[in-house]
């Protein structure tokens, strides 16, 4: 099953979600690197969920974010 992801940016928290699904009460959590934190499946340790946190004040430092993952990027075949 090809999974797409979706980013939303909450303004009050200032943090930026990157979903793979929508998040779930039984989602164990861990801090990859500063301020950002992984929303795992309980028995894969898959991740389902990355947030941003402070995302506003990363935009205005001169470095790059760089998030602590490995990912391999495909083109979503649309369904007719």
């Amino acid at each position: 099953m090809t999974e797409g992801l979706t980013m939303t940016y909450d303004r009050e928290g200032d943090i930026l979600h990157i979903d793979k699904m929508p998040p779930y009460a039984g989602q164990d959590s861990e801090e990859l690197s500063d301020d950002i934190i992984a929303r795992l499946n309980p028995n894969t340790r898959e991740v389902e969920n990355l947030e941003v946190l402070f995302f506003s004040t990363r935009l205005l430092r001169k470095d790059i974010l760089e998030l602590p993952l490995r990912a391999r990027l495909t083109l979503l075949n649309e369904v007719a």
